[in-house]
């Protein structure tokens, strides 16, 4: 969740080489702000048999965009890395082909848009015309039925929609809430530290961690690992909706999150990512152990990047 559907009308486009590249990178903008929310549950779905095999215009392969000389480096890598379930029949559920339901768009027979309603996914179309500029689109259903005089029913049915990055906004509580539920699962199941260090780049892709950090989440005991992981969503979901423009020294905050007390920062210096020792004196707090003070979670806002680092996480700094 959530699974994004290729138009493949949004394909078929002519258009001069640049003006496909244009549009694809605005879609691949949009695509990634849906993984931006919920990295570990977005899929890109084509028509096509994978992802680099897809033709994105008459004669203009996806490589095309890939090796030209405007594409964004990091837009590229981050498209590749993405899951690729193509075509779209792969995420069917099993035995399923939906041989009895069809869709329509303008008069036209629509796959991907289809699936997209279908499936409670999320259409994606490059923005090669006014048509595909929207956040969500109208179609046009037929279901065959077992009613002998009719045979089908036609009805009207809306799918969720992005071409550009700003739709994806539209969508937002909509993912939110089916990302925070997948999330939360995953953190339920987890048993130790280790596990919960190696999901966090998949469960937190906004949140940033120090190389040393790994070491105390190896430390952490099994009563810790939930509750560590929920504070770690809730800084995911604060720095995800940070504006350091409107709110210049810190994110909102999902729960109570500080700075350490004068007297304490000292020993709040870690090594941070380039070598240099750095102060991580905002900390947000989870349950404790029994008989022991609650645990801390030690971090520093970077402002450049919107968004925060992890340095520390266990028992309350000069306590043992």
């Amino acid at each position: 969740m959530p699974q994004l559907f290729l138009n493949e009308k949004s394909c078929e486009t002519t258009a001069d080489p640049d003006r496909v590249n244009h549009a694809m990178t605005e879609m691949v903008e949009a695509v990634l702000a849906v993984a931006a929310v919920d990295r570990q549950g977005t899929a890109l779905i084509t028509q096509a048999d994978s992802l680099l095999a897809l033709q994105l215009a008459p004669g203009h392969p996806i490589g095309r965009w890939m090796g030209a000389p405007g594409t964004d480096e990091v837009l590229r890598l981050r498209l590749k890395r993405l899951d690729d379930r193509s075509p779209y029949r792969t995420v069917f559920p099993e035995g399923e082909t939906f041989s009895d339901v069809g869709y329509e768009y303008d008069g036209e027979t629509v796959e991907g848009l289809g699936y997209a309603h279908l499936l409670g996914g999320v259409g994606i179309s490059l923005p090669l015309e006014d048509r595909w500029n929207t956040d969500r689109i109208t179609l046009v259903q037929e279901r065959l039925t077992d009613d002998e005089d009719t045979g089908s029913v036609s009805t009207e049915v809306e799918v969720r929609h992005a071409a550009h990055a700003r739709h994806v906004d539209t969508h937002l509580k909509w993912m939110e809430r089916g990302a925070n539920t997948a999330r939360q699962k995953v953190v339920e199941g987890l048993r130790s530290g280790a596990e919960l260090w190696a999901r966090c780049p998949d469960l937190f892709p906004l949140v940033q961690f120090t190389p040393d950090a790994e070491h105390h989440f190896a430390e952490l005991s099994e009563t810790w690992v939930r509750p560590v992981g929920e504070r770690l969503g809730e800084l995911q979901d604060a720095v995800s909706d940070w504006d350091p423009e409107r709110h210049p020294i810190a994110p909102q905050w999902r729960s109570y999150v500080r700075t350490e007390f004068e007297m304490r920062r000292k020993l709040c210096w870690f090594t941070d990512t380039d070598g240099e020792n750095r102060l991580f004196d905002w900390h947000s707090e989870f349950l404790p152990e029994q008989g022991r003070m609650p645990g801390r979670l030690h971090f520093r806002l970077v402002h450049e990047e919107r968004t925060l680092r992890v340095a520390y996480v266990g028992r309350k700094l000069g306590n043992k």
